[in-house]
């Protein structure tokens, strides 16, 4: 399912598959009190692409707080520092195929205008995508490593043309002009096929296959379903591309380019999120969203046979990638009690090399809390699905209060990854119910549709029985519970507060919605070949569907809001825009109830920056602290009109 997650948060949360708490009802463990500066004393580390001799690994890594790119031995060894930005996030993208030079992605402070840079071997670093204003992505390599492919709003900001760039005097040239709004997929190896999907709703698309030669273009679905291309072929032949045409949930097809015939290759009991072929097409790498954790699957395509995986016991590979000549693999690997490392795997030996070790030192790994999945029934007789973190410390004797998490989207799911916020708040003794509401990805297309055009209702009445089973646990003190998000999950925050406003005793929101008129009137421009898909789901502000925004719109209803309430916002976010955080602030101030207002001038849809990090989640901790965990908490003036603004 291509739901558009067009407000997705970029903090997720992590569990097992197991499905009982790990500790009996009155045990109580005792664990460190960690302070937020050491469990941020973690290292975050992303990308893997191999240099052309396979001599080391390009990555980015927050190491200085802030995401910079590094250079590693591919068997291990120390970090070689690649840039040194103190305002900016850089992500890698790849190594030049033949040389050392670098690709790197970087926009500005979280604006999302994202442009493509080259550093030469002697460091010079040059903008290939300089047009102000304009966004470009990062497609891919061109068969004989002498160009590469990438998408460019430059033209219209509206919509995404497909440019190719030649590495040898950098000039550019259109290759395909895109008017219909489509997204693009994948391109095939003789670069002579683009797929496309174009969105229909935000649950169904069509897919698409162009011929850049004989400038025709075929509609691979016969029906009304999600779809979504993933990789061509490695001889053109075939396209294979996931979708859950007559069923729940996705499943991989192959599309023969010659013929126009499909075939079913590989369904399982969840979503196939997607697939992968090695650079000389050994290996075929399956990815399958079992439950909220990634599943990989490599096959050999010479044998059939599948690739054996190390064990990491508890922990599981989450991210995986070929060098180029397929003999070594890099995995990250990591689990909801820890951060993910980064491993390399030499095929033809079996050996596997530990290359980072980012969970800090001072940190007893027992003291972090290893997840939970659990489901409750809701008002209507509706399974829904969550991810349950209990304090080390909480038992019958020693009730602890919670937090009930919702996630962005509003198509996101809280899956299976390792969050340093909600390992903060274990430690300092709050459980947390990441409730995977209807409207979620990942439990199938009829659970996945079950929000629309019911925002603010009915799944929110999915996060009010959360926290209903909250309060049967035995470990949870039941009249300390709260309800916290970011963006969408911001609006829920809101929405509990405003339309349920006795059911949750605190609020925290993280650049959250609280006006959709607004929001959906000022979606960005490169986001139009949603917009009809969003507008199908959410309402249209410019039809009678704004009477039902503005009802579920928090902002206009502020004086129903009585709990404590505390917002997080990024200045340059161009998804929830500041003054949507401004207004909510100034309206539940008026109601006299306590709010504490953070604001990042540096910092725009999700915090990036270590250092704001910080600042936020002890923030957050502190507001808890004050009007949840405390046995009388009292309003007063400081919180009222305590506005923090951090530079």
């Amino acid at each position: 399912m291509n739901k558009v997650i067009y407000l997705l948060l970029g903090i997720t949360l992590m569990a097992s598959c197991k499905n009982e708490p790990k500790q009996s009802e009155n045990e109580v463990t005792t664990v460190e009190s960690y302070t937020i500066e050491q469990l941020m004393d973690n290292e975050a580390v992303n990308g893997g692409s191999f240099s052309h001799d396979n001599s080391k690994l390009l990555i980015s890594s927050n190491r200085t707080g802030i995401f910079n790119l590094y250079t590693i031995p591919v068997e291990g060894g120390e970090f070689t520092p690649v840039t040194a930005s103190d305002s900016t996030s850089i992500y890698a993208i790849s190594f030049f195929p033949k040389d050392d030079r670098i690709l790197f992605s970087a926009d500005g402070n979280g604006d999302e205008i994202n442009h493509i840079y080259m550093i030469d071997t002697d460091g010079t670093i040059t903008d290939l995508t300089p047009e102000t204003g304009a966004k470009s992505s990062f497609y891919g390599w061109a068969k004989d490593e002498q160009s590469f492919f990438f998408g460019s709003n430059k033209r219209d900001p509206r919509y995404f043309d497909i440019y190719q760039l030649n590495i040898n005097d950098f000039s550019t040239k259109l290759i395909f002009q895109n008017d219909e709004g489509w997204q693009f997929n994948a391109m095939s190896d003789d670069e002579q096929y683009l797929a496309f999907t174009k969105a229909i709703t935000t649950s169904n698309s069509d897919l698409f296959v162009h011929n850049l030669k004989t400038n025709q273009t075929v509609k691979v679905n016969s029906s009304e379903s999600g779809n979504n291309a993933q990789v061509f072929s490695k001889d053109s032949s075939y396209l294979y591309y996931t979708t859950d045409a007559d069923a729940e949930f996705r499943y991989l097809m192959a599309y023969e380019l010659e013929t126009g015939s499909s075939e079913k290759m590989i369904e399982r009991n969840w979503d196939i999120l997607g697939c992968s072929i090695s650079e000389e097409g050994t290996y075929m790498s399956i990815f399958v969203n079992n439950d909220g954790k990634t599943d990989i699957e490599i096959i050999n395509n010479l044998t059939g046979d599948e690739l054996p995986l190390p064990d990491f016991g508890s922990s599981s590979i989450s991210n995986i990638g070929f060098s180029k000549d397929e003999s070594y693999m890099r995995m990250f690997v990591g689990g909801s009690n820890t951060p993910s490392d980064l491993y390399t795997y030499h095929i033809p030996t079996e050996t596997q090399y530990r290359l980072t070790h980012v969970l800090n030192e001072a940190i007893n790994p027992e003291d972090m809390v290893t997840a939970t999945v659990v489901r409750f029934k809701s008002f209507d007789g509706v399974e829904v699905p969550a991810i349950y973190y209990l304090p080390h410390q909480a038992s019958a004797d020693n009730k602890v209060p919670a937090m009930i998490w919702v996630h962005g989207g509003p198509g996101g799911q809280t899956r299976q990854n390792y969050n340093p916020l909600m390992q903060y708040m274990l430690n300092q003794g709050y459980a947390v119910l990441a409730v995977n509401n209807r409207g979620s990805s990942g439990y199938g297309k009829t659970f996945y549709q079950m929000d629309d055009l019911n925002h603010g209702e009915k799944d929110l009445q999915d996060c009010v029985e959360g926290k209903n089973w909250l309060k049967t646990q035995p470990e949870i003190d039941p009249d300390k519970i709260g309800i916290m998000g970011g963006s969408y999950g911001g609006y829920m925050t809101m929405a509990g507060l405003t339309y349920t406003p006795e059911e949750f005793a605190v609020g925290v929101n993280i650049y959250g919605v609280t006006n959709w008129i607004r929001t959906l009137k000022s979606i960005p421009p490169y986001w139009e070949a949603q917009r009809k898909a969003l507008y199908l789901e959410l309402g249209d502000p410019y039809s009678a569907d704004s009477v039902r925004l503005k009802r579920i719109s928090p902002l206009f209803h502020t004086e129903k809001v009585t709990k404590p309430l505390m917002v997080l916002q990024g200045a340059t976010d161009p998804r929830v825009l500041q003054v949507e955080s401004d207004e909510i602030v100034a309206g539940v101030r008026a109601n006299g109830v306590p709010v504490e207002y953070v604001l990042f001038e540096d910092e725009g849809h999700g915090f990036v920056k270590k250092e704001n990090q910080i600042e936020a989640y002890s923030r957050i901790v502190q507001f808890l602290d004050k009007y949840l965990k405390a046995d009388q908490p009292t309003p007063d003036g400081d919180m009222k009109s305590g506005e923090i603004k951090a530079e």
